[in-house]
């Protein structure tokens, strides 16, 4: 894919993205989306092409607990613990989407998935990490675009439920194998 990718508006952004901030009220973010020559599909590209803490990246992962799609927002320095997400929802089963089922909830593919603007209303966890910084990025649609944001207005847009989610550092007193994590 090339930097000139015919799937996006002026903003660099893609254009379900962009309509779906205008729909928000959020026409002054189109013009803040940051656009990069390489992809940042990871958090750490992400933070290294904004040149802002791994922390300040907001991940939009999207999870099945008992087959039905739910986001989790995390930050970029942290591993979502998916026993935790399961307790939070009360689900017998949580595990990984599959790309498919992303991009079928979201719109979006595994690396430009935004926080909101999705395809299908889908149920929001945010984890409080994120709540940490004055200013988080996020993925605006495309691997190649992201976009800044208070954490807190962030959540309010993606109607999250704030709850603890982070899997807990290694050799924080947790048992190995107790709970499962992901990215």
């Amino acid at each position: 894919m090339s930097t000139t990718d015919h799937a996006t508006g002026a903003s660099g952004a893609h254009p379900r993205f962009v309509e779906a901030l205008r729909g928000l009220g959020l026409d002054d973010l189109p013009d803040r989306i940051r656009r990069f020559p390489d992809q940042t599909r990871t958090a750490a590209e992400a933070a290294a092409a904004i040149g802002c803490e791994l922390s300040q990246i907001c991940k939009s992962l999207i999870f099945a607990a008992d087959g039905v799609p739910v986001l989790v927002l995390m930050d970029g320095s942290s591993r979502v613990d998916v026993e935790l997400v399961r307790q939070a929802l009360g689900a017998e089963k949580v595990t990984r989407a599959k790309a498919d089922v992303v991009r079928e909830t979201t719109g979006y593919a595994i690396g430009g998935v935004p926080p909101f603007g999705h395809a299908n209303p889908t149920r929001v966890l945010a984890d409080r990490s994120l709540l940490g910084h004055s200013v988080v990025w996020a993925a605006a649609g495309t691997p190649y675009t992201v976009f800044p944001m208070a954490p807190d207005a962030l959540v309010a847009q993606a109607g999250g439920m704030l709850v603890d989610v982070r899997e807990a550092p290694s050799g924080a007193g947790e048992q190995s194998g107790t709970s499962g994590s992901a990215q």
